[in-house]
């Protein structure tokens, strides 16, 4: 199970140097005779590298609207500049684009004309980070694999803006302005892919519902969550990364086996309102508490099975997983109880 997860989020982190090498790698061995042809085609305001003839560079330039796209561009960097509008005109020949950053420039979604963006057929990482957007974009292209709309002022997710993009991977929509009733029953239908859900920093009160089934890693820092539903994980069996620091967490607010899933090996609770540790599963392997209200530690209790089992090397299996804890910025004052060392034997590092 771990193993899998782990290859599975490798792919998702490196993915991008995986795609820039194996480009760089063909197109190095271009014949140099062909690089004046290169250069012709490029818009003069930006560069366009030899060795790397499919990227386009026109980044800090500046610029105010999208100068127009050679057909042989595939990675096209934008970010960094003045543009307010993504009109069809640029893109009519770059038919080939996989990857777009348009991060910081001041794009509104009036200044998004319709349909351009559906139009790029094989487009798979669209970046539209700090711009001015008050909505998801829409529509999309269907083979989109990234989707990242961080630090906009995103309060509205248009109806089935999701419903046909089934590759989608990853999602970010952090540090905008979402309300829980900006997250429907349906507003995640389709994303049957997903691995990465991130909506820290938004307005939210409430977990959000209908999460998809395969997301491995959920991110809901910096909201105003105060209570986690009975069996909220039992829809998201694969949830491996669990982020809820800086929320409103109370031990009211969670129930009984709310966090002893055994999908989860990575929980973050930092800066809540608990004042006790919540039952975790024996799979568990980095806890974060710090800096909630926590006065004391038992290991007997806290222990995911019975001490007498714990003791027993033999018994692997049921030997918990813990590797980290962190309990700093509690009232928690050391030595660390030998009941917590005897129960999580694999421990390596606790900070308190």
């Amino acid at each position: 199970m771990t193993l899998k997860v782990y290859t599975s989020l490798l792919l998702l982190f490196l993915v991008n140097s995986v795609w820039t090498r194996t480009v760089r790698q063909v197109y190095d061995e271009l014949d140099p005779e062909h690089w004046s042809h290169y250069t012709s085609e490029c818009p003069r305001e930006c560069f366009c590298p030899p060795s790397f003839p499919n990227a386009l560079y026109c980044d800090n330039k500046g610029l105010k609207e999208i100068p127009v796209i050679p057909a042989r561009i595939w990675y096209l960097y934008l970010q960094n500049n003045l543009i307010e509008t993504v009109s069809e005109k640029p893109f009519v020949n770059a038919t080939h684009l996989r990857w777009i950053n348009l991060n910081k420039n001041k794009i509104t979604n009036s200044g998004i004309e319709s349909g351009v963006l559906s139009k790029l057929k094989r487009l798979l990482y669209l970046f539209l980070e700090d711009n001015e957007l008050e909505e998801v974009p829409a529509p999309l292209p269907v083979g989109l694999e990234q989707l990242r709309l961080a630090r906009n002022k995103i309060s509205r997710i248009p109806e089935g803006v999701f419903s046909n993009l089934e590759n989608l991977t990853m999602l970010d929509l952090h540090h905008n302005s979402l309300l829980d009733s900006a997250l429907q029953s349906d507003t995640f239908q389709g994303l049957n892919n997903l691995m990465q859900l991130n909506i820290a920093k938004n307005s939210l009160k409430k977990m959000p519902s209908s999460i998809p089934a395969n997301t491995l890693q959920l991110f809901l820092d910096n909201n105003s969550i105060e209570v986690i539903p009975e069996n909220y994980f039992s829809a998201i069996p694969k949830v491996t990364f669990l982020r809820l620091n800086y929320n409103k967490l109370s031990d009211d607010g969670i129930p009984p086996n709310g966090f002893n899933v055994s999908s989860i090996l990575d929980l973050q609770l930092s800066h809540n309102q608990l004042t006790k540790i919540p039952p975790f599963n024996v799979h568990l392997e980095h806890l974060h508490l710090d800096h909630n209200r926590i006065k004391s530690v038992n290991g007997t209790q806290i222990c995911p099975v019975s001490i007498a089992i714990a003791e027993d090397y033999g018994l692997y299996g049921n030997t918990p997983r813990l590797r980290y804890l962190r309990l700093d910025g509690n009232e928690i004052q050391p030595p660390i109880p030998l009941d917590i060392m005897i129960c999580f034997r694999l421990l390596q590092a606790v900070v308190i």
